[in-house]
């Protein structure tokens, strides 16, 4: 209503305002303000003007108290990048943005002498830079550097790491000038400049150079660390106390598991150099170990430092719901630090039982001292020579004073009265509460709602008169009263808050704080309400407490806590409404006088009493009210009318009886006599004139003349001869009768009432009717409830049986002789009453069956049926069984409810009744016994909701009553839902919380019945994650394709729409107000309706709806699914509501003329005009037919549509005769557009005759030619049959031979599964610790990695150079220097792929304790890579490791995936390994040339042959007889092989690297007591033969099997012995290359087909005759023995790597979102290409280079012949990573043709990997900042990063000219004087010269 009557300009103008003005909340303590800027951050209070300063993301506010808007400025968004240094300019910066400006620092700097005050405002813009506002005009700029140096980046420049700071004042260092100066904490960013120490001094006055403001200059201190992404700090706040300032903070702890800990530090505040620094971890028990805000306050008196801090999850920063406030005193924490302090100064840092104690923190090279003890009072700031910084070991412990599971977010604290109240605010917008006692418990004593699901930030203000709160919300100021007292109005509901700061000024009668209250130091002024014992001001007693309204009298009322008064103050008594009485106070007690009678308010209709209230007031102020009563002893007597003497006397308040006078007074004396019946004798009843009783019978028949007898007493009082009469009362008329008085003996009277024949029209047996003696107009007293009791026998009696059960002495009977037997008066009786009743009658039995078990209530309805139940007891028979009556249900003589009894059989009989001696009664319907039984169920499944109709078929389910037919599903009844029949009943499931299937019991009363085999499912309901398409037309009938799960469990779902009908009067005015603002909505009563239409189930997953018609009249308010008991909105699928449009509009075909036809040449489309016909519809949902034909519809736009009808006319639905109508259907709406016809051409003329010539000739050419063409191909092809068969015949020959060597291979297959099943799984997994795992994957082609030794340096430039190269690694952890020293490098002709490798490897080392840093360098040099390749072809990238960053990427997945390693992939992985082992090993091995009989590669297959024999030697120790290792070898082993063979069995378990080495030991064969025969590859006893050499084997040596060897240690001749290994492999032993210098070639199985020495003339004739002589591919079919052995094994492994069952690795996960953003970024939206790029990144990179070499991860030997079989493995996962289609042939290399089956699958597998990782949930960046901090304190620790940056510091001096000319070429480089920084590392390092 408001709006349409406000102006539209002035309604403009106020949407605007709206959000500037203050609004009450839902709790009315608490004002609000809605800004811009969300998400507000900071709140600044100037307490001298009250002002308040808000920060926000791109606007800075300033308010009033009142929060009203002053002014306001808008920072933000401006081009930026946080990785370049202002100002900004795009050609310099191409990765400039338009960037949000969120405020990190907002500080209040009062000025100093004549500097104005200034706001400081810090964005994090431009690297985090500061500028200065106006005080008094927020939007005033008084100082913003336009080209700020690196100095003067104060704040973080990333939004979600904070900042906090303090502006302090102090004496420069020679003690004059005053110093201003602004502390500053910060958290690591890892973006822009790295180097910014967490905490540093800024200079802001007086300011050398005013340009240079904020700058961190030298003579300010700085907090130095060794690393700032290891401890990842963050600052929650910064106070002074005293002389010191405190920075409350979190960060990393490394001696502690790298664990998140809370820590407190301070520095003085004159110290600039940070000397003082020292911090100590504060311990919350409870784990709560991450703060979120703090306040320093006061605790009973002492400065107490509140914290409010959560728990974390595990080892992160990520908070978790449980919080907790905990308090630690200034004095405890400020010794902590002394002791800590003391330690380190005097001491070592060692305690006085020498436990550490305190330490030099963040890793500097400084260590604690032993000073003498003097240093410490002396140098209490510290000083050059003192340690510095300090940190505690022991951290100062603290119980929580309250904790919650809510997350705490803000803290302030007030001290109300001597209590501490703390107000903690948490992430749902509340504001609580809290008491704090001295003991450092808390409670709760109230909570504010301040702003719903919003969190409250830190900056949480208190007002300079401590009474309201300003909190800070996510787009909200708010100010909030920090007690609501005044609220309330009485003492009761103040009490009742129980709030610490209200309590009840009593004497000011009001709610108020107790400063508030002017007497609230004397005793019972102010009452506190948080003390629950305490109470109002109550009235104790009042005496009187009631008094007759007639009399005035003294009121004394006592008040114990009745608070003193001053002599000239008094109180007031006020009775009701009237005017105040003065009171006399004696001590507690009070005296009031009574208002006159005439005063008092009138009596309450019906009452003898009426309660006035009586208030005690001081001045206006009610101190305390009570109640006291005046009755009315005259209305007593009067509301009593039947006995006013009694009433009178027994009242309980002190009224008399005069009983001359007939009146009740408070007066001891009657007014006209002296009779008087007093209160104080009203325990004697006898006292009062009254009839007590009746004489006669109290019993009257009607219709009888009766005479009534009454008694009285107490008529003495009388004396007069006053006429008494009786009167009684029926049905409201009055009968008097006249009396004769006969007195008895004593006080007793007799009143015989004359005769008379009473009569009552009601039908009931008794009716009571009151009599009362009157005499004269007086009424005589009757006792309550005397009454005469008339009754009438024939009412409500039918039947004899009704008539006898009357009590006896009612004298009822019934009478046969009357006209019609009846019920009668015995005395009414012309004849003899009967003695017996007639037998009984049976008008109705139900039911009329019930089941065997019986149980069933049978009801027989009828009369006679007895006059109690125990006539019929025994009596009841149903087809005759007995059947017990029920007492509770049986009805006189009509009804008997029995409960029906088990029957052994189906029966069929009468239901009898015999009562007493009668006849016994029989009913005319036949009562069955029945067995019902249950058939079928349908359907058998439904959803958790219920709404299931179930239909249960059977047989005779008409048992018993319908009522006592229950059906259960389970535990859960199904309620019957339609009218049972025979054969069929049908109910609607509950809804239950289990799913399952459930047994069906269907219960006939007792009688159960289910079947075994037919049960019901519950399922999980059904769900529904998409309807398409979201909108219909009015028409409907539009299909809605809707798809879910679970949606066939439905039996008939339904699509609804909720309609409301719209007055058409007030839409027009709805549309009028539309006009005025969208914003509000009119709502109109109406009568809501639904329209439904059933949908059809396609699927489980799918089904289609038709929209339901709705009138275009009614208002849509919503469509939903109804699926049983499941309701679906269709907004809660996707968020989108469904909308109705109105009906599309297709015009006629002819408009014109609508009866006439429209025209249509064949071969074109017909098109037909409209509206909106898209609106709701697509081409595929239209329709149109034509005639008897379909039109088909080939496009459809919003005004056309398109459809090609038949060639030839169709024929009309209706007639032939008639023209076809083009009818067009869409949904329920079918138009018709009128007729259609065809225009005809001409008919062309006819062929002539030379025409059909020329065609006949030529079609008989054609016959003839295709003839020919046949003979000739049935001769070809008889040739190519007789071809045909000659090959078949030698392939038929070849396949016998494969046939057989595959029969031969799968029997050794199958042998040796068995054996590799038992023997592969070994014990233990060797794997490589992270160190060795670095060296190998890192520097993979290196003997001695940079990890491996020391730095070699003379100690005099140790020292030296080690500074050198720590401002070498400082420079490294600047972005830019480090991607301009990687470009440069690269630049270089003379920087080879190999240096670029080992570049990228040393930056890893170096750069390892900050991966996160490094991963943020690698994504940047990626951008470039990737910008680089697209210009080219993208397909290309990261194919190969070209660049610096190639190699970086393969180190950084190696250091992600470690983990993956060790606790995935490596045991499949060394499974592998140990099965090729196993099998390479049991079959022969050339030692030579590394091809053996068992392999995968065709290239190392041993084709040849060889005769081999297994045979087991035994293994005796050297120095032990006993025991003997059988060993398995071959005979064709060589003596090195057997060696081998014979240390993987000792030493199984054991890792390579800790075994000896075969060349280290001897092999001795022994045989009896002294035969010891050393055995040798080669000594003189080997074969030479021409120019070969062949390697001795046992079978050279004759060694049988079971023979007994040795190993022996080799003598010193020989080798010396080697213990650790290498892992390379493939390289000549010493033996081999002296062999060959010598002139001789050596062989072991095989001869090498090498053959330098051979003359040229001969080479033909030779390669001829190893042609001749090779063996034929049939040995191929070793390849797939092999292959089939280790199937599982390849299978195990792949799977590993690309199971999609467990989550990815958090690395892959968030390096394929990398390269996703890329192809975005870059345009590209070929699918293919990002599956290269993720390819070549991870399987190509990481994986292909683990599976070809295992000993990367794994402490194994990797022979050549392993090797083989290996890179088949590899190349195989290579092959399954390619997006080309695997195709095979006879060219194809037989490595493909071995796993041509399993690629297929391989590369399935692939793909649901890359797309299980596509469409997850991105937002993986935080958790994977997460785990590159754990991983980089991890695995740090075991770098030595000084050999690294020596090594690295080769390629700066090796290129130094270059680096220094590219540093200063660049301008930000300039800016931060990388190209000097770099010279000054130059210098140290190796005495450089520069131009320092």
């Amino acid at each position: 209503m408001l709006v349409s009557m406000t102006p539209p300009s002035l309604l403009l103008l106020l949407f605007i305002l709206i959000p500037l003005v203050p609004l009450l909340a839902q709790d009315s303590s608490v004002q609000w303000v809605t800004l811009r800027g969300a998400p507000l951050s900071h709140l600044v209070l100037d307490a001298e003007t009250g002002l308040l300063y808000v920060g926000g993301m791109d606007h800075l506010h300033q308010l009033s108290s009142d929060l009203e808007l002053m002014s306001h400025v808008k920072t933000g968004p401006h081009l930026d990048s946080p990785n370049c240094l202002p100002p900004i300019a795009l050609k310099d910066c191409p990765s400039a943005r338009p960037t949000h400006n969120h405020n990190k620092l907002l500080l209040l700097d009062r000025g100093q002498a004549m500097e104005q005050g200034s706001m400081i405002a810090c964005g994090s813009l431009y690297q985090g830079i500061c500028e200065k506002r106006s005080l008094t005009n927020m939007s005033q700029l008084l100082y913003q550097s336009t080209n700020p140096v690196d100095t003067q980046f104060v704040a973080a420049n990333d939004p979600h790491v904070s900042t906090v700071g303090i502006v302090l004042t102090t004496r420069d260092r020679a003690g004059g000038e005053m110093l201003r100066f602004m502390l500053v904490g910060r958290g690591f960013t890892g973006m822009g400049l790295g180097d910014i120490p967490p905490i540093t001094a800024r200079r802001l006055y007086p300011a050398i150079l005013p340009q240079r403001a904020f700058a961190q200059e030298d003579e300010l201190g700085k907090l130095i660390i060794g690393s700032y992404s290891e401890y990842d700090m963050h600052f929650v706040k910064v106070v002074t106390f005293k002389d010191h300032v405190y920075f409350l903070f979190l960060r990393r702890d490394f001696r502690n598991k790298m664990e998140y800990h809370t820590y407190i530090s301070r520095v003085c505040i004159s110290d600039r150099n940070f000397y003082s620094y020292v911090e100590v971890p504060l311990l919350c028990h409870g784990g709560y170990n991450l703060p979120r805000g703090a306040w320093l306050g006061l605790l009973s008196g002492k400065p107490t430092l509140f914290i409010v801090m959560v728990a974390g999850w595990t080892s992160t920063s990520l908070a978790t719901d449980n919080a907790a406030l905990c308090v630690f005193g200034m004095a405890e924490v400020d010794a902590m630090m002394e002791q800590a302090r003391e330690s380190c100064y005097t001491k070592g840092g060692r305690g006085v039982k020498g436990q550490e104690e305190a330490y030099v923190v963040y890793t500097l090279s400084s260590n604690c001292l032993t000073l003498p003890q003097v240093s410490v009072s002396e140098y209490l700031c510290g000083w050059e020579h003192t340690p510095s910084p300090i940190g505690s070991i022991k951290p100062l412990p603290a119980i929580p004073t309250l904790t919650t599971t809510t997350q705490l977010t803000a803290v302030a604290t007030a001290t109300e009265a001597g209590h501490t109240v703390a107000f903690l605010g948490d992430r749902e917008g509340r504001l609580h509460k809290v008491l704090v006692r001295s003991n450092g418990s808390g409670e709760v004593f109230g909570s504010v709602l301040v702003d719903s699901g919003s969190a409250i930030k830190a900056d949480l203000l208190l007002d300079t008169n401590q009474q309201n709160l300003f909190v800070l919300t996510n787009s909200r100021v708010s100010k909030v009263a920090m007690s609501s007292c005044e609220w309330n109005a009485d003492c009761h509901s103040c009490l009742a808050t129980r709030d610490l700061y209200c309590g009840w000024c009593v004497l000011e009668g009001r709610c108020s704080r107790k400063d508030e209250c002017q007497r609230h130091v004397h005793a019972n002024h102010w009452i506190w309400s948080f003390n629950s014992s305490n109470q109002c001001v109550l009235v104790q007693s009042v005496q009187p407490a009631n008094q007759s309204k007639d009399e005035q009298t003294q009121v004394m009322l006592t008040l114990p806590q009745l608070p003193a008064l001053k002599e000239t103050e008094s109180l007031s008594c006020i009775f009701h409404h009237l005017p105040p009485q003065p009171a006399l106070i004696t001590g507690t007690s009070i005296n009031c006088q009574s208002p006159e009678p005439t005063l008092l308010p009138p009596l309450p209709t019906g009452s003898d009493h009426v309660i006035v209230s009586l208030s005690l007031t001081f001045g206006h102020v009610t101190i305390s009210t009570t109640n006291i009563t005046f009755y009315d002893c005259g209305a007593v007597s009067r509301l009593n009318q039947t006995s006013q003497c009694l009433a009178c006397v027994f009242s309980v308040w002190k009224c008399n009886w005069c009983p001359l006078d007939q009146q009740c007074t408070h007066h001891d004396q009657c007014p006209n006599e002296h009779t008087t019946l007093s209160h104080k004798e009203s325990t004697h009843p006898s006292q009062c004139p009254k009839v007590f009783g009746i004489q006669s019978s109290a019993l009257v028949p009607v219709g009888l003349t009766r005479s009534v007898v009454l008694k009285a007493h107490n008529l003495y009082i009388f004396q007069d001869d006053a006429t008494y009469v009786c009167v009684v009362t029926v049905e409201d008329v009055q009968i008097n009768l006249t009396v004769i008085v006969q007195k008895a003996n004593d006080d007793i009277y007799s009143f015989t009432c004359s005769p008379h024949q009473f009569q009552y029209a009601v039908s009931r047996l008794v009716y009571s009717a009151p009599i009362f003696l009157r005499r004269g107009a007086m009424r005589i007293d009757t006792l309550p409830g005397l009454q005469l009791l008339l009754y009438n026998c024939s009412a409500g009696q039918t039947d004899c049986s009704q008539c006898r059960a009357i009590p006896k002495e009612y004298g009822c009977v019934w009478c046969m002789e009357s006209p019609v037997p009846s019920c009668v008066y015995n005395q009414s009786c012309a004849g003899i009453p009967t003695d017996s009743c007639p037998a009984p009658q049976i008008i109705q039995v139900d039911p009329l069956s019930g089941p065997l078990e019986g149980g069933v209530l049978v009801t027989i309805s009828g009369s006679n049926l007895g006059m109690s139940n125990q006539d019929v007891i025994g009596g009841v028979t149903v087809a005759g069984v007995q059947c017990p009556p029920q007492p509770d249900q049986y009805k006189i003589s009509t009804r008997i409810v029995c409960t029906l009894q088990a029957s052994d059989r189906k029966r069929r009989g009468p239901v009898i009744v015999t009562v007493g001696t009668s006849r016994p009664g029989r009913s005319k319907s036949y009562f069955n016994y029945q067995d019902p039984q249950i058939l079928d169920v349908l359907p058998d499944k439904g959803p958790l909701s219920g709404g299931t109709r179930v239909t249960i078929k059977g047989q005779q389910l008409l048992t018993g009553l319908p009522s006592q037919l229950n059906i259960f599903m389970g535990t859960r009844p199904c309620y019957i839902m339609e009218q049972v029949s025979d054969i069929l009943l049908v109910c609607q499931t509950l809804s239950t919380n289990q799913t399952g299937i459930v047994p069906i019991r269907v219960f006939f009363s007792k009688a159960e019945r289910s079947v075994p085999n037919v049960t019901f499912r519950y399922v999980d309901d059904p769900v529904i994650t998409e309807a398409m398409p979201a909108e219909s037309f009015y028409a409907g009938g539009r299909v809605i394709l809707v798809t879910g799960r679970n949606l066939d469990v439905v039996q008939q779902p339904i699509m609804s729409v909720w309609v409301e009908p719209v007055d058409v009067g007030r839409v027009r005015r709805r549309r009028r107000l539309a006009l005025i603002s969208t914003k509000h909505q009119l709502v109109f009563n109406g009568t809501m309706a639904t329209v439904s239409e059933h949908c059809s189930v396609l699927s489980s997953s799918q089904m289609a709806c038709l929209t339901p018609s709705v009138s275009p009249e009614v208002k849509v308010k919503g469509v939903w699914f109804q699926m049983d008991n499941v309701h679906v909105h269709y907004k809660s699928i996707k968020g989108k509501s469904f909308i109705y449009y109105p009906n599309p509009r297709l015009f006629p075909l002819n408009r014109e003329a609508l009866d006439a036809p429209y025209h249509f040449k064949a071969g074109g489309v017909i098109a037909v005009e409209g509206e909106g016909l898209t609106r709701a519809m697509s081409r595929q949902e239209v329709s149109a037919r034509l005639g008897d034909e379909v039109c088909e519809v080939k496009t459809l736009d919003s005004t056309h549509l398109y459809c090609e009808p038949p060639e030839v006319q169709p024929m009309s639905v209706y007639d032939s005769s008639h023209l076809p109508r083009l009818k067009v259907v869409m949904g329920n709406l079918q138009v018709d557009l009128g007729m259609v016809q065809y225009d005809n051409d001409s008919q062309l003329p006819p062929i002539p005759l030379a025409a059909q010539i020329g065609l006949g000739a030529g079609a008989a050419v054609i016959i003839l030619s295709v003839f020919i063409i046949i003979l000739m191909y049935r001769r070809k092809s008889k040739q190519a049959l007789r071809d045909y068969k000659k090959v078949l015949l030698q392939l038929e020959t070849l396949e016998i031979n494969v046939g057989d060597q595959c029969r031969k291979e799968f029997t050794d297959l199958m042998t040796e599964m068995t054996d590799l099943s038992s023997d592969v799984g070994g014990p233990g997994l060797p794997l490589l610790d992270y160190h060795t795992y670095a060296e190998r994957v890192f520097f993979p082609g290196h003997q001695v990695a940079p990890l491996s030794h020391l730095l070699d340096l003379p100690e005099s430039r140790r020292h030296t150079v080690e500074q050198g190269l720590q401002q070498l690694n400082n420079l490294l952890s600047n972005r830019l220097f480090l991607t301009r020293f990687i470009h440069t490098l690269e630049a270089q002709q003379g920087f080879s792929q190999r240096d670029r490798g080992y570049v990228a490897s040393l930056l890893t080392m170096v750069l390892h304790d900050k991966l996160e840093y490094f991963t943020e360098v690698m994504k940047c040099l990626l951008q470039d890579l990737v910008q680089q390749y697209v210009a080219k072809n993208a397909k290309l990238m990261l194919r190969r490791t070209e660049t610096v960053v190639e190699k970086m990427l393969t180190n950084w997945m190696s250091i992600c995936l470690y983990s993956f390693l060790k606790e995935v992939a490596g045991e499949p992985l060394y499974m592998l390994y140990r099965a090729i082992k196993y099998q390479v090993d049991k079959g022969p091995v050339d030692a030579v040339t590394g091809k053996a009989k068992r392999t995968l590669n065709d290239s190392h297959l041993l084709r040849e042959d060889i005769d081999y024999c297994a045979m087991t030697l035994l293994l005796k120790n050297a120095n032990d007889d006993n025991c003997p290792c059988p060993v398995k070898v071959l005979d064709t082993d060589t003596i090195t092989q057997v060696k081998d063979k014979i240390l993987d069995q000792v030493y199984r378990g054991v890792p390579f690297s800790q075994r000896p080495i075969a060349d280290s030991l001897d092999l001795e064969w022994r045989s009896g007591q002294a035969g010891h025969l050393t055995l040798s590859d080669d000594d003189v006893t080997a074969v030479i033969q021409d120019c070969w050499k062949r390697l001795n084997t046992l079978q050279h040596y004759k060694v049988p099997d079971g023979a007994t060897v040795a190993l022996v240690p080799r003598s010193k001749t020989s080798c010396d012995t080697q213990v650790n290994q290498v892992f390379q492999t493939g390289e000549k032993t010493t033996m081999l290359e002296s062999e060959e210098e010598e002139g001789l070639r050596l062989w072991h199985l095989v001869k090498s087909s090498e053959d330098l020495e051979i003359p040229k003339h001969r080479k033909s004739s030779m390669k001829e005759r190893e042609r001749a002589k090779a063996i034929p591919e049939i040995y191929l079919t070793r390849l797939l023995s092999m292959k089939g052995t280790l199937q599982k094994f390849v299978d195990d492994i792949f799977v590993a790597i690309l199971s999609t069952k467990r989550p990815p690795p958090i690395a892959v996960r968030f390096f394929f979102d990398f390269l996703d953003d890329m192809a975005e970024k870059h345009g590209i939206d070929d699918p293919e290409t990002v599956h290269i790029w993720k390819t070549n990144s991870l399987p190509l990179r990481f994986w292909v280079n683990i599976l070809k070499n295992p000993q990367f991860v794994l402490d194994v030997q990797v022979t050549d012949s392993i090797d083989a079989v290996l890179s088949v493995i590899a190349q195989t996962f290579i092959d399954a990573c390619t997006t080309s289609e695997h195709k095979v042939g006879r060219d194809s290399p037989v490595n493909k043709l071995l796993y041509a089956r399993e690629i297929p699958r391989y590369k399935q597998l692939v793909e649901r990997y890359y797309s299980d990782i596509h469409s997850a949930a991105s937002g993986c960046y935080q958790e994977m900042n997460s785990t590159l901090t754990e991983l980089s304190g991890s695995l740090a620790s075991e770098m030595n990063s000084l050999v690294v940056l020596h090594e690295l510091y080769k390629y700066v001096n090796k290129y130094y000219d270059q680096v220094i000319m590219s540093l200063e070429e660049d301008i930000c480089g300039q800016k931060m004087q990388l190209a000097y920084r770099l010279q000054q590392v130059a210098a140290l390092v190796e005495n450089k010269v520069t131009d320092l």
